[in-house]
């Protein structure tokens, strides 16, 4: 009987484990703990929830409590454990963080066809092999994948916030290329010389984030937070991610005094990001002083802007759907390395190496599909993100409802909206899930 090596017991890395091991295969999972941490990591048990112990909103017309409804329907162990362990946090899913990590631990080990492995892996094994060693990948392990992936793996230290684009006020702002090359992709949002020194003084005073001892507070030139090149002057950002430069007001024929620029993130154009804005600043912060910007003032973030070390692989170049690298099948990936970003949508996209390294496995004829579910899904969006080639710009991204289709008919009231496509995901998922051709 073949077997599969799982490098990470992480959240990912249980998750896959245990689709492996329900479905009789046998599963070597390797964790590093409690020989060696990472700088993020403190407890000894699987499945640690490092920052916060809130698995978001349960709700089903909520991204997050959608994404966690297709899990617990396709045999989800995480959602499990965090049903039993749960605290109690209004309409969000916390849990006890000890109490989760030592269910996930206890029912990974238990398991029999899971031997678990202490033990820390510095190259890829041969074989069979699922990488889910998260986000802080490092060492001789993070130079054997960056090898194998022909130095896409990537490391950043901010991220710019993403918006939809439905939440955009299109009438404070225009398409348009600055000095009209190319097509008009970008949404350009206009300041007036009041709005943006309102801007400037909300921006240079407003609270940062605290970085966590593992980060590196030196900042590189390409990805400085917004708030600290603003400080170098009052036209520093005016001269760089702001500049109005090569840009006419259609509504007003003139060039405007600073401009945000907004660009596709996804192919559908459902969401945009804040072109320039890396930033470090606190997530409420952020909602306050980027509402200034015109055009932003009721903006739906889908993303903040994030500021921490990260390591994940250029997944759209080197994923399939299915998770497995498109140039070895044998190897598949999961996990915040793969570029989601969250507790539960590492989780998921464990599920979904599990169930499709089953299906390599159980696939010596090629006569099985993989296991790639719908876009309309959570699942199935997040699996289409991280694997569309048309994502140039690729960041981490978490479930949230404007990676989805749109509707076919267009409901203005976001929680109708929501409810809709939630029903939509729910019933998409049954149906390909009844047809059964992928298992």
């Amino acid at each position: 009987m073949q077997e599969v090596k799982i490098i990470g017991a992480g959240l990912a890395g249980c998750e896959a484990a245990w689709q492996l091991a329900q479905s009789g295969i046998k599963v070597k999972l390797y964790e590093m703990k409690p020989l060696k941490y990472t700088p993020a990591h403190k407890y000894h048990g699987f499945a640690e929830l490092v920052c916060s112990n809130s698995l978001k909103a349960e709700r089903v017309n909520s991204a997050a409590g959608l994404l966690k409804e297709e899990m617990r329907r396709l045999g989800s162990l995480i959602v499990e454990c965090a049903l039993q362990t749960r605290v109690s946090a209004g309409g969000a899913l916390a849990v006890d963080r000890e109490l989760f990590s030592n269910l996930v631990t206890e029912k990974i080990k238990a398991h029999a066809n899971i031997e678990t492995i202490t033990e820390e892996i510095t190259e890829i094994p041969s074989g069979k092999v699922i990488i889910a060693t998260g986000p802080l990948t490092a060492g001789g392990l993070a130079q054997s994948i960056e090898k194998l992936c022909g130095g896409y793996l990537s490391f950043y230290d901010a991220a710019s916030p993403i918006v939809t684009y439905d939440s955009i006020d299109s009438e404070k702002v225009f398409f348009a290329a600055r000095y009209g090359k190319g097509e008009p992709d970008y949404i350009n949002c206009p300041f007036t010389k009041e709005e943006y020194e309102l801007f400037y003084h909300e921006l240079t005073t407003a609270q940062s984030a605290p970085l966590n001892t593992f980060d590196n507070p030196h900042y590189y030139e390409g990805c400085m937070p917004v708030e600290v090149l603003a400080k170098r002057g009052a036209d520093a950002i005016r001269y760089g991610c702001m500049k109005p430069v090569g840009l006419t007001n259609p509504k007003t024929g003139e060039r405007p005094y600073a401009v945000v620029q907004l660009r596709k993130e996804n192919g559908a154009g459902t969401l945009y990001n804040i072109v320039g804005f890396q930033t470090n600043l606190k997530f409420g912060e952020q909602k306050r002083v980027f509402s200034l910007i015109p055009g932003l003032e009721n903006a739906e973030f889908v993303r903040y802007g994030v500021m921490h070390r990260n390591s994940f692989i250029h997944s759209p170049k080197l994923l399939n759907a299915d998770f497995s690298l498109k140039n070895n099948p044998n190897l598949f990936f999961a996990g915040q390395i793969t570029g989601v970003e969250g507790y539960m949508e590492s989780a998921a996209s464990g599920i979904l190496a599990g169930i499709n390294m089953q299906l390599t496995i159980n696939n010596e004829q090629l006569t099985i599909k993989p296991f790639v579910l719908p876009p309309e899904t959570m699942l199935g969006a997040l699996a289409r993100y991280i694997s569309d080639e048309s994502v140039t710009n690729f960041q981490p991204m978490g479930a949230n409802m404007g990676i989805l289709p749109e509707l076919q008919n267009r409901i203005k009231n976001k929680q109708e909206k929501y409810t809709a496509l939630a029903n939509r995901s729910l019933e998409v998922l049954r149906g390909f899930l009844e047809k059964g051709d992928c298992v």
